[in-house]
């Protein structure tokens, strides 16, 4: 990590930050350098890591595709952007209606990967991936974007209004 930091001026690094037994970058990072945090309360995408090592920003995804990704997407990208000199706009997502009921923890951010459709009343709808994990990388491939469902929610039911940002956008 050293030998890296010497080199470029961001380290970029996918896995090995959770608390599984081959999980040693979080701790090679507080080795050679420092750790600003670790984790933050998105679902997929808790175990990031972000810190510096010799003065070079660091930051450590996820391993598993969709919670590395939902990780890029909404804090590397950022800190690419801001290395380059260029400002991070917010996303602006659209105003959908659910076409599903979803229960979640309050106190986090979730991602879920949704399609579009239009509903009988020609409304569009965000219709969510059957299956969970950050691990589906299918979930990525036959999906169009996100819905976002904010901390304070706990309970998506079946009609409600949902944000959808469309992977156009956040790439």
């Amino acid at each position: 990590m050293r030998q890296a930091a010497a080199r470029h001026d961001f380290i970029l690094a996918s896995g090995g930050v959770s608390t599984g037994e081959a999980d040693h970058v979080k701790a090679g990072v507080e080795n050679a350098g420092m750790l600003a945090f670790w984790r933050v309360a998105i679902k997929p995408g808790w175990p990031i890591a972000m810190g510096s090592i010799n003065g070079v920003p660091f930051m450590g995804l996820p391993g598993n595709p969709v919670a590395s990704f939902v990780t890029f997407v909404y804090l590397a990208r950022a800190a690419v952007l801001a290395l380059a000199g260029a400002v991070s706009e917010p996303f602006t997502p659209m105003p959908v209606r659910a076409a599903f009921a979803y229960r979640k923890k309050a106190g986090r951010r979730e991602y879920a990967r949704a399609k579009i459709r239009r509903g009988a009343d020609g409304a569009l709808e965000a219709v969510k991936f059957p299956r969970e994990g950050a691990g589906l990388l299918s979930s990525l491939i036959e999906t169009e974007g996100l819905v976002e469902l904010p901390e304070t929610a706990t309970l998506v039911e079946s009609g409600a209004m949902v944000a959808f940002l469309p992977y156009s956008v956040l790439l």
